[in-house]
């Protein structure tokens, strides 16, 4: 829904639900998103956010018939997509994914089209007047970056979609934003690396003539482009996990000019103080199909973890001194004591304040979609309610 004020539009990610091929996320689509719509903008038009993974994305660039499909369901429901979650490439609900997450990586053909996919069905199906956005992975994780040559590789393979998005705008006239979105242990994760990068393989001269020769442009226009098409997607649990002040980080982005295409809502893990009896019950939450990357504050430095399993083990193995860990891991934004532990919520309300001072975005998102894997005591309702009082305490933060 637009929120007013330039404040952008407020939505939540249908990660949350099963969506691994086109029937079903339409089947998801049908059965949640006119329950949350009622309760949320009633009589207003709703803006979606829509996961398309490869399968899905090449179904629907290939059938003008089940594009047809998607958009009378839009229709005859007063909604309206403006952003798609195109960051897992196969499924994400019910099997281990970890790090495989962010494979195919964009050193891959395979990843490379499938954002094509994505952006020519949402030429389709987008609204006029939209200027949709394509979450899209970090480039790749870290621990593969093996050199030079992998970067130039995400480069390349980025500008190539770029170019695309060019000849998307010149036929249809829609301008389509792909969003690499920063998190813990892959190549784009912190503020500063995210940048460093925009700053010296994207904002170069070299850059915009390679964009030029791809999209068969002048240079003057591929530097407009690339800045016009090419973004983040700012997700406050993932710079809140890295110990970042969320303000700072914001200034720096804005500082630099590089574009925050989606600012999305979200809340980690915070354990202010570990303890025997916070590992205990945190040990219900390590059981998960998902990556838990862990930050650690001890003994004023920073030691990483790629899953909360092995800080638990290290806790375990020397439980002397005093430590505090932030855990990737989305929990209800509107919550901020767990019990045990807290949240970063605090992130968020400072992301928000920031958004309400200097709007950063026309894209903003709730991205909670741990709901099936969190402990029962968190749950106190069915998907459309929790969905729904996110987004309100989102809007409150706002208003």
């Amino acid at each position: 829904m637009d929120l007013g004020n330039g404040l952008g539009h407020l939505t939540y990610s249908t990660l949350v639900h099963p969506a691994d091929d086109w029937e079903q996320l339409y089947h998801s689509l049908v059965t949640y998103l006119p329950k949350v719509k009622a309760r949320i903008a009633g009589n207003k038009s709703f803006g979606v956010c829509i996961r398309l993974s490869a399968k899905t994305a090449a179904t629907l660039a290939a059938s003008a018939a089940e594009r047809d499909k998607l958009k009378k369901f839009l229709g005859d429901n007063d909604m309206y997509i403006y952003t798609a979650n195109a960051f897992v490439y196969g499924h994400f609900k019910g099997a281990a994914v970890k790090e495989q997450v962010y494979e195919p990586d964009w050193r891959s053909e395979e990843r490379t089209q499938y954002t094509i996919n994505v952006a020519d069905v949402l030429a389709d199906v987008c609204a006029p007047g939209t200027a949709p956005s394509i979450q899209t992975a970090p480039l790749g994780f870290k621990a593969r970056v093996t050199g030079p040559e992998v970067v130039a590789s995400y480069t390349e393979n980025v500008l190539r979609v770029v170019a695309h998005l060019v000849a998307l705008e010149a036929k249809t006239g829609r301008t389509i934003q792909l969003s690499l979105e920063p998190e813990p242990f892959c190549f784009l994760e912190t503020t500063d690396e995210t940048v460093a990068y925009f700053t010296d393989h994207l904002y170069t001269g070299s850059t915009a003539e390679r964009l030029a020769k791809l999209a068969h442009i002048p240079v003057a226009e591929a530097i407009g482009a690339l800045r016009r098409h090419l973004g983040i997607v700012y997700d406050i649990c993932h710079q809140a996990v890295e110990y970042e002040n969320i303000a700072e980080s914001l200034q720096k982005l804005v500082d630099a000019g590089v574009p925050i295409f989606k600012l999305q809502e979200a809340a980690a893990l915070f354990v202010p103080e570990v303890t025997q009896g916070a590992v205990d019950t945190l040990k219900r939450y390590a059981k998960t199909i998902y990556l838990t990357q862990t930050m650690e504050k001890r003994n004023g430095k920073i030691n990483r973890y790629l899953n909360v399993d092995d800080a638990i083990a290290a806790f375990e193995k020397d439980p002397n001194g005093p430590r505090e860990w932030r855990t990737h891991i989305h929990v209800p934004v509107f919550l901020d004591d767990l019990g045990q532990f807290r949240t970063t919520r605090f992130a968020i309300e400072d992301a928000l304040r920031f958004h309400k001072k200097k709007p950063l975005s026309h894209h903003l998102e709730v991205e909670t979609y741990t709901w099936d894997m969190l402990p029962e005591n968190l749950k106190t309702g069915d998907i459309v309610e929790y969905v729904c009082r996110e987004l309100d305490w989102v809007r409150g933060q706002l208003s």
